[in-house]
């Protein structure tokens, strides 16, 4: 009786009691084995095959990948997609352009005439999912080193994908599953004309920005809206003017109902990656290395991105995006480091792991297979020791550098085909189509001065952070002609380079030649880094590489082995997951506790009129102030901004949407909290939130600031 008067007292004012969050990333297609029983006796009203279903229309066929890393989902029978502001924001930028700044105004088609096509963007639905791992082991033996056990992996992996798409318009990947324990084919149905439809101004889309990113409480519209269309004939097509809205299999009904704590919730989405059966010594790297430096070279990239973009409104436009890609994962590995540190997850794990050896030694056929696998770790990571920085420096600092670097590589296939004895013009001829229609794409979002400084910047990095015996010969070669003065040397690249500008790319094309791309310095640059990379080290690499996927796969086959009672769910990996758990809040820390959710009260009380993270519109303060919510207030009258769930989601599952007891949609999952910001390698329970923004204001939104009524007549709205 006495638990129940505090909950009853913590939902009138609004503070969930202490919860623990439901850990998993469960794989749709089994959850009438694994989850359903669970889910339905917290409250789950619908059925297994009606999240999950190849044979009639289901939830998963609402829900889609949006773009390469996020999710989105169907709200309409006209194929009207709603996902994040952050998700959107680079096709939005690519549209934008000083005359319609669509990034600081917003935007809102009023009738279909108005959706703006949006080149290069695609969402891909799920048409199924099945299980190929006694096909992919075909030919696999346990006496294959990891080399030959990949070559036969990948032309199985070949096979499979050849035979599901025969004679289909579909595409398909093999996934690994449990460390490459399992494996699943999973069919995709792949759109390509996308147009936009609206977004709200980045004042409400971006408030906060990257002072908030992370953080609750979180006072963000995070969402934006797009439409997919398709052929007459029903199918995926390119952009074409005749073509039409798609016609939904499964769409979102949307619930403006009170939201309360303790409401069950669950999310569908693409989760990106996890690393959750991660071992102490992969814990200990992170945290002393491979995450420092990760900031370190971000920080320098943000830096100069900053210093040119708050100086000239066209930079800032150009490189919004780029800038908003890099800051973002710069504040999580910080995070990541600090929730590590402080959560002592390198602990929790060597006592997983001590358990993990004891179990392995209390028996001899145990012992035989799996004794070995913790050792194996431990020796890999201290091999890995030797080139690890330099593999990060590669991917941040070079691979990461410069986009001039990036953009002349593309031109090497063209030095190829002139090189040729007998040169085929036709291929030649499409070689430099190609380049021209990429080159407008490319100089439309880039700035040379600010590309040349960060060139200088990333190689400086590299030069003096990387053992020399790992660095390019041209890098230490120009290291020591422009004795340490990586300006001077960036100078005559930029300067000598043709592919730096539009007019020296448009010069090259009308005359091109082998010579010339072969000896640009942009290209050799390019070209000598990479060979040392590919060619001297990375052989290094490959066998450490090779003990850690074997280590890996052992380990989690022994996990499993050694709970055979415990539900286990596979590391994220970009495909179709479904979490559950409710809604809530949290305690951060010693006498802090974190209400569920927020509201427009807190805009006005950040509003900062002379910091653009924290600026409020004018109109928007005017709704505020008037309270003028409509129907979407709640029972007090507020405005809800966003909520709190104990939902377990990461990177990828940004857009997806989170759906109440009945499947309706209540919100869309946009961040993570910064206390559990070590959640993609260990899952706490008591920390571990979901930040989502409240179906209740994207409406407000949409409606009141946006104006654009017709989207809101186009939906489904349960009351």
């Amino acid at each position: 009786m006495k638990k129940l008067i505090i909950l009853i007292v913590a939902i009138i004012i609004g503070i969930q009691p202490v919860l623990k969050a439901d850990e998993g990333m469960w794989v749709p297609m089994f959850l009438e084995k694994l989850n359903i029983k669970d889910m339905q006796q917290k409250g789950f009203k619908l059925s297994a095959e009606d999240v999950y279903s190849v044979n009639k229309s289901s939830l998963k066929d609402a829900i889609i990948i949006f773009g390469g890393g996020c999710t989105g989902e169907i709200v309409s029978p006209e194929g009207l997609i709603f996902t994040n502001h952050h998700c959107g924001y680079g096709s939005i930028q690519k549209v934008s352009s000083i005359e319609h700044d669509y990034l600081t105004d917003g935007f809102w088609a009023m009738n279909k005439s108005e959706e703006i096509a949006i080149d290069g963007l695609t969402v891909k639905f799920l048409v199924r999912m099945d299980d190929v791992t006694a096909k992919m082991f075909e030919g696999i033996s346990d006496t294959m080193t990891e080399s030959e056990r990949a070559e036969v992996l990948s032309k199985n992996e070949d096979a499979i994908i050849e035979n599901a798409t025969k004679d289909t318009h579909y595409s398909a990947i093999v996934e690994n599953y449990f460390s490459g324990n399992e494996y699943y084919l999973v069919v995709y149905e792949v759109f390509e004309d996308i147009r936009l439809v609206g977004t709200p101004p980045e004042s409400v889309g971006k408030y906060g920005a990257d002072t908030d990113n992370w953080m609750w409480p979180r006072h963000t519209g995070d969402f934006s809206i797009f439409r997919v269309y398709m052929s007459p004939d029903g199918k995926p097509a390119k952009y074409a003017k005749e073509n039409v809205p798609y016609k939904s299999k499964k769409f979102l009904s949307i619930s403006i109902k009170e939201t309360k704590p303790g409401d069950f919730v669950f999310i569908m989405g693409n989760p990106g990656s996890t690393e959750r059966y991660m071992t102490s010594f992969g814990v200990e790297e992170a945290v002393n290395e491979s995450n420092p430096a990760i900031v370190k070279i971000r920080t320098s990239r943000l830096d100069v991105m900053r210093e040119f973009m708050e100086n000239d409104a066209k930079v800032r436009l150009q490189y919004s995006s780029k800038f908003a890609g890099v800051a973002n994962y710069w504040k999580y590995f910080q995070g990541q480091t600090k929730a590590l540190k402080s959560l002592k997850v390198a602990d929790v794990k060597r006592g997983i792991e001590a358990d993990f050896q004891n179990w392995a030694n209390a028996d001899p056929n145990r012992k035989s297979k799996y004794g070995e696998v913790l050792p194996t770790f431990e020796q890999a990571y201290k091999s890995q020791a030797e080139f690890n920085l330099a593999n990060w420096y590669f991917r941040e600092a070079f691979f990461g550098g410069a986009e001039l670097l990036r953009y002349a590589s593309g031109f090497r296939k063209l030095g190829k085909l002139l090189s040729e004895d007998t040169v085929n013009q036709e291929s030649v001829d499409k070689t430099i189509a190609d380049l021209r229609h990429s080159k407008e794409a490319f100089f439309k979002n880039y700035y040379k001065p600010l590309d040349q400084k960060w060139f200088a910047e990333s190689m400086s990095l590299y030069f003096w952070d990387i053992p020399q015996d790992q660095q390019p010969e041209i890098l230490v070669e120009n290291a020591k002609k422009y004795q340490g003065d990586f300006g001077k040397w960036a100078d005559d690249v930029y300067r000598n380079t043709l592919f730096a500008d539009e007019a020296g790319v448009d010069a090259f094309l009308d005359n091109p030649s082998a010579e010339k791309i072969n000896n640009d310095p942009a290209i050799v640059i390019w070209t000598d880094f990479f060979n040392t990379y590919m060619h001297a080290n990375k052989p290094k690499m490959q066998p450490v590489q090779d003990l850690m996927d074997k280590a890996n796969r052992l380990y989690v086959a022994g996990l499993r082995e050694q709970s055979p009672n415990k539900k286990f769910y596979p590391d994220a990996n970009f495909t179709m997951r479904l979490t559950y758990g409710i809604v809530g809040g949290y305690s951060p820390a010693d006498a802090s506790e974190y209400k569920f959710y927020t509201t427009t009260e807190g805009i006005l009380q950040k509003e900062d009129p002379t910091n653009p993270e924290f600026v409020v519109s004018a109109k928007l303060k005017e709704l505020i102030l008037a309270k003028d919510f409509g129907q979407y207030a709640n029972s007090k009258g507020e405005m809800p901004v966003a909520f709190l769930s104990n939902n377990d989601i990461t990177g990828g599952n940004s857009g997806s949407p989170i759906m109440d007891a009945k499947g309706n949609l209540i919100g869309l999952a946009f961040d993570g909290n910064w206390e559990a910001m070590s959640g993609d390698i260990a899952f706490d329970p008591a920390l571990q939130r979901t930040i989502n923004v409240d179906i209740r204001y994207v409406l407000f939104i949409i409606e009141k600031l946006g104006g654009a009524k017709n989207i809101i007549d186009e939906l489904t709205i349960v009351k």
